[in-house]
């Protein structure tokens, strides 16, 4: 019903724009995704098949054969496009076999190619759809890339790879059975990593660090999740993945994981060797990343992985409990006598994201503890009560107040992310199996070992 709601308003409202503005009932475009329209549509359309909304899931499919142009100029987040666009074609792709999603989504994979054209192999974060110009972004250290950006596109240039029959692709995000010169695991195996740790910044003229910031929030976060995913959407052949992700978590657990003075487990931020005692929403998707790497390891291991990926997810949970309208924010401090709260205004935000109800769908699926479902539901009620708008579903700007103030903006992620993994929660587990089916870092499945698979 959630999602009904979140995409008639959508379509009544926005339709081919790329996010609903529910207070003010029109469509917003932003600059992210470099004139490309529609993010809503193509990040809803696996989800909408998957609840088995089919006249929903008509009109969206109608929208992209019909509406749906790749041929735009504009700067565009070569991770958003990816991650969005790449992820939700594929994935809807491989869910319905229909032919127009596949194209679409080679053809756009086509156009990201360019921003590859470095001295290293490692992408730019910015390219021009239409000239294939890219560039750093400009708030990134001295012309770096970013970790989580260039490190997330693995799974997507796979599969591309796999269905054009072009192996530049997975070359150019790392195959090894392929390995192209200056590709990005090559680069990543052989830099010096800090304490075994990888900071956020990366040249991707030199190849070397540009700053020692760690986190396992945003610009770093998805990185460590594409190395397990990678292993597992290999059907475990790509060894080097694994062990990458393996020496990565260790190194986490070493220099990053720690317990306030109240008994919370979180994962601190690294800045050059001084930690930085605060954990972001972002982050709250590694219990269930940790859960999903636990499966696969063993004895004590498995054991001390699936406590601390519990442990991190009470601790997210504790961080919507504590909050007066039961979400969490944006980011949240262990210091000064503070726990798992916002101490800063700037962080007090919620925008709809899905890493905690994330981690409760992992949880839930690998030890089936009611709680999770519990804490899932009363993510719902708390969005239904504070989130829920007359014409779909909105941000906060602080969750620390029952009267709260809209930021008029209903994420394309929100109904991608949240509402899938919501859903899931409660569905059986066989409804995209973790057996069968690995989730991009957008929440799209896209199927492990490439056997021809129906949802």
């Amino acid at each position: 019903q959630m999602m009904k709601f979140a995409w008639d308003n959508y379509k009544q409202y926005a339709l081919g724009k790329n996010e609903l503005r529910p207070l003010t009932r029109n469509g917003h475009i932003g600059n992210m995704f470099g004139g490309l329209r529609g993010a809503t549509v193509i990040d809803a359309l696996d989800t909408l098949y998957i609840m088995e909304l089919e006249e929903e899931f008509q009109e969206a499919k109608q929208w992209v054969e019909r509406s749906f142009d790749l041929n735009v100029n504009g700067e565009a987040s070569l991770f958003e496009v990816n991650i969005r666009y790449i992820g939700g074609l594929l994935a809807t792709y491989y869910l319905t076999g229909e032919e127009v999603f596949k194209s679409k989504a080679l053809e756009l994979g086509e156009k990201l190619l360019p921003a590859f054209n470095t001295p290293t192999g490692i992408p730019r974060g910015v390219i021009n759809l239409g000239s294939g110009m890219s560039w750093s972004w400009g708030w990134a250290s001295a012309g770096s890339s970013i970790l989580a950006e260039f490190g997330t596109l693995h799974l997507e240039f796979l599969h591309l790879s796999e269905l054009s029959g072009n192996p530049v692709f997975a070359e150019k995000a790392s195959e090894p059975s392929l390995a192209a010169v200056g590709n990005i695991r090559r680069v990543l195996s052989r830099v010096e990593k800090p304490q075994g740790l990888y900071p956020n910044f990366l040249s991707p003229v030199t190849g070397s660090w540009v700053q020692h910031h760690v986190s396992i929030g945003g610009l770093g976060d998805s990185f460590y999740e594409y190395l397990i995913k990678s292993w597992l959407m290999s059907d475990k052949k790509d060894s080097e993945a694994k062990k990458m992700y393996d020496d990565a978590l260790e190194a986490i657990e070493k220099h990053l994981v720690k317990k306030s003075a109240g008994g919370l487990t979180y994962i601190a931020e690294w800045r050059g060797g001084i930690l930085d005692h605060k954990m972001g929403h972002l982050a709250c998707f590694s219990g269930g990343m940790i859960a999903l790497g636990a499966q696969h390891s063993t004895g004590d291991r498995r054991q001390r992985h699936m406590e601390l990926a519990a442990e991190i997810t009470s601790t997210c949970h504790e961080s919507y409990t504590r909050s007066d309208t039961k979400l969490g924010p944006e980011a949240f401090r262990f210091d000064a006598g503070s726990e798992a709260t916002a101490t800063r205004l700037s962080e007090r935000y919620y925008i709809l994201r899905p890493e905690v109800v994330e981690s409760y769908m992992y949880l839930w699926r690998l030890t089936h503890q009611p709680k999770y479902r519990h804490w899932g539901w009363e993510v719902v009620q708390a969005l239904e009560k504070h989130c829920r708008v007359e014409a779909g579903f909105s941000g906060i700007r602080d969750v620390y107040t029952t009267t709260p103030s809209h930021d008029n903006m209903q994420q394309s992620f929100f109904l991608a992310e949240t509402l899938k993994y919501l859903y899931l929660l409660f569905c059986e587990d066989d409804v995209l199996s973790l057996e069968d089916w690995v989730f991009n870092t957008e929440a799209h499945p896209l199927p492990i070992n490439h056997t021809d698979l129906r949802a």
